[in-house]
């Protein structure tokens, strides 16, 4: 129940292996790829990687980020800019205590973007908490691995911390909804927001689902929750019983 790491459009293959070799360093193994620009898999991550894929480093590879969410019920985005988004903002050790804390309560990961360009703002808008470094602002460039380096360092430092109790308190509010169930909501509260004309002007619409989602992420939804709010759409779109309509989809 270790996080999972996952590299969004991550670029070099050197990157992928020393960003697995240090995981492995720091007891974690689930490292997810999505849509690496060189492919998987790669020999010179292989020979960046020490050994840390024999070691028990996983890796799977994704075409998008809903699918690499699978079974994610806590995301941080590493971001060095904040892009006026609301969310919750803290360094790699406040990250590192949530997801120990979340460790009764489900599955957490930290996302990392590519070298060149970070993480797109849709990436951004659907994360829990938004992880910054206090680098220089005058040389902010830290290489993709190095960045990997300093969340795995603070999360060993906590596993190592035997005599720290695990928090329950998310877990007896119910179970956590995965990423999936949550783009899936996403979606149909979008839908039909189309149908009722909501986005307008048409190219304001990614932005403003960004934000939507942005808002709603910030709830931490249990799985009833999801299946309630779901519910609420379905009958603000159709009408229940005596008050609802057809309609031809």
């Amino acid at each position: 129940m270790s996080p999972a790491i996952i590299l969004h459009s991550p670029q070099l293959g050197e990157n992928i292996g020393a960003a697995a070799r240090v995981m492995r360093n720091f007891g974690l193994t689930d490292l997810r790829l999505v849509t690496p620009r060189d492919g998987w898999p790669n020999p010179a991550a292989d020979t960046m990687s020490a050994g840390a894929f024999e070691a028990g480093v996983t890796v799977r590879v994704f075409d998008s980020l809903p699918e690499a969410l699978d079974g994610i019920t806590w995301l941080a985005a590493a971001t060095a800019r904040l892009r006026g988004i609301e969310k919750r903002v803290g360094d790699a050790a406040e990250a590192a205590d949530i997801a120990f804390e979340r460790l009764g309560a489900g599955r957490s990961a930290i996302m990392f973007g590519a070298e060149k360009s970070g993480l797109p703002n849709d990436a951004v808008a659907v994360s829990d908490f938004l992880m910054t470094y206090p680098v220089d602002p005058d040389f902010k460039s830290l290489n993709l691995a190095q960045a990997v380096c300093v969340f795995c360092a603070e999360w060993g430092r906590r596993r190592e911390d035997s005599g720290r109790v695990i928090s329950q308190d998310k877990a007896k509010l119910g179970e956590p909804a995965p990423r999936d169930e949550l783009y899936r909501m996403f979606e149909h509260f979008e839908d039909e927001l189309e149908r009722a004309g909501y986005f307008f002007p048409p190219e304001k619409t990614p932005l403003m689902k960004d934000n939507l989602r942005a808002a709603l992420i910030r709830a931490d939804w249990t799985r009833q929750e999801v299946q309630t709010f779901r519910g609420a759409i379905k009958a603000l779109a159709l009408g229940r019983g005596k008050a609802r309509v057809d309609r031809d989809d």
